[in-house]
């Protein structure tokens, strides 16, 4: 399974650092030649905002994957190891809640938006696209989450079943 987790982390890795390349391209390209020639890309700012519906969620994804997330430990350092880890279970499984709710909902708005057929202003590009990739991401980072959150409580119950 952690070998499963990872080709989907490197995979998401490998799509938002190709997506982020091209929207720096993007964006210089946009901004020379508004200066230029006076005449920016057209869409260009629609362009940079579906990329990012890419690139966030999915860089979620290798964060979690590397558990590189910030933590404010000023607290929990001063308790025994036993508790750091329950608190970190049950901060995984609040996550995994949350995470399987996001994706859950972003199926659901997946077939409003085909059935609405709603596009960009200026490029009239499809929606659903875009918001099939958030779920996606999401999807994969609840699995990430969940199996995060087995290994927390099997660590658990071994360090307190003798």
């Amino acid at each position: 399974m952690n070998r499963f987790l990872k080709s989907l982390t490197t995979i998401s890795l490998v799509a938002s650092a190709t997506i982020l390349v091209a929207m720096m391209l993007l964006t210089a390209l946009d901004v020379g030649l508004r200066y230029l020639v006076n005449s920016p890309i057209p869409g260009g700012l629609e362009l940079v905002e579906f990329m990012m519906a890419i690139i966030i969620p999915f860089s979620l994804v290798v964060t979690a994957y590397e558990k590189a997330h910030i933590e404010v430990d000023m607290l929990l350092e001063k308790v025994p190891a036993g508790l750091q880890e329950t608190v970190g279970c049950l901060t995984d499984a609040t996550s995994l809640v949350f995470y399987s709710m996001i994706t859950w909902q972003g199926f659901l708005y997946i077939s409003e938006q085909c059935e609405s057929g709603l596009t960009s202003a200026v490029l009239l590009i499809p929606q659903y696209p875009f918001v099939a990739s958030l779920t996606s991401a999401f999807a994969v980072l609840t699995t990430i989450t969940l199996f995060f959150v087995f290994q927390r409580i099997s660590a658990l119950i071994t360090k307190w079943i003798p």
